[in-house]
């Protein structure tokens, strides 16, 4: 028996160690799995559109990019945690509903104002939309052919799905999917423009290039798609091939930048609902008083977490008074830095502060 288990150890490793880390092993899977679902759905490669090749290019360097950013980000103690923990608790019965709010109608985003709101589900689902319809094109998962004059035939995965006329309701939303996207997009990007440079918070805050870049590359790529559409409809298809390949451009260098900038919160935001189960769950067992003033602020899986996780990076806050500096909430851990300075104990001062309870 034994010396099975011991086999069985050694072909894990053999495997793992055909790959020279994380990211080559998860970047290697995925486009092992694209190139087969691609195979799948062109008929064996018999179904190939060579005008979309710079975006399946860039879509695979988007791939590399967003990999190694990931595991970075999911190799350290506290994510690697929520992660693990968090999975876990994927088939809670609230984790459907968590869902919902958090990638769907941004719920948290509707609490600091109903303009941000907006913005938010016309930048996000705008996105959304264009990469449903963008993807399943690039790689050919889905395509259209005329058989019968008057009627396309939806390909999906190399199957006939369905045929729709081709005045139809669906052929029309069909073909203008992107520029309805495109349309959500501009209108969110003008909203959330309009918004920092008037907000002097908000000028104040932002910086051009995490902040404002990434809405300017959105921007220009929705302009120029919909321009496409205006040349091939209005202008006959004047200077249509080099606004496609200015749109391409633009669309390739916004793939590669986005997982290490500011929109690497899109492919990243399904995380939260993780860390919404994980706090959630423990929440429900045992909440953590506070050393100083008995108020519950976390659970309590979540202060011994946050404790080992410091004690993982060699930093200790462990305090003189008896307690660790993670089991005091927001306010008394503020308070008890100034008494630290000021050798007053105004941390046990019975008197909240004027922003304790401020949304936003």
């Amino acid at each position: 028996m034994e010396a099975k288990l011991v086999a069985g150890k050694k072909q894990e490793r053999s495997i793992n160690d055909a790959f020279a880390s994380h990211f080559a092993k998860s970047v290697f899977l995925t486009v092992v799995g694209l190139a087969i679902l691609t195979f799948i759905g062109t008929r064996m490669f018999t179904h190939i559109d060579l005008n979309l090749y710079g975006y399946m290019v860039g879509t695979l360097v988007f791939i590399g990019g967003f990999f190694y950013r990931f595991i970075a980000w999911g190799e350290r103690p506290p994510t690697k945690i929520i992660i693990k923990k968090g999975l876990k608790l994927i088939f809670r019965k609230s984790t459907a509903k968590t869902a919902v709010s958090h990638l769907a109608i941004y719920d948290f985003i509707r609490n600091r104002g109903f303009y941000r709101w907006v913005q938010h589900i016309l930048i996000g689902w705008g996105c959304v939309l264009a990469c449903l319809v963008t993807f399943p094109l690039v790689f050919s998962w889905m395509y259209f052919t005329m058989v019968d004059n008057g009627y396309y035939t939806i390909v999906l995965f190399g199957m006939n799905v369905m045929k729709v006329p081709a005045e139809g309701i669906i052929a029309f939303l069909s073909y203008n999917a992107l520029n309805i996207a495109a349309i959500m997009v501009i209108t969110g990007v003008c909203m959330a423009l309009s918004r920092r440079l008037k907000n002097m918070q908000a000028r104040a805050e932002q910086k051009f290039i995490y902040d404002f870049l990434p809405l300017y590359l959105l921007l220009f790529i929705s302009i120029t798609g919909l321009l496409l559409t205006v040349q091939n409809v209005f202008l006959h298809g004047w200077m249509q091939p080099q606004m496609s390949l200015i749109h391409q451009f633009s669309v390739i260098v916004t793939l590669i930048y986005l997982p290490f900038g500011k929109l690497a919160h899109i492919p990243f935001r399904p995380m939260s609902v993780l860390a919404r189960n994980y706090r959630e769950h423990y929440g429900e067992q045992h909440m953590k008083e506070c050393k100083v003033c008995g108020d519950k602020f976390v659970s309590v899986e979540q202060s011994k977490d946050v404790i080992q996780v410091l004690g993982v990076n060699e930093i200790e806050f462990n305090m003189e008074d008896g307690f660790n500096l993670a089991e005091l909430c927001l306010p008394c851990r503020r308070k008890y830095r100034i008494a630290r300075f000021s050798g007053y104990p105004t941390h046990k001062v019975k008197v909240k502060e004027a922003n304790q309870n401020a949304k936003g």
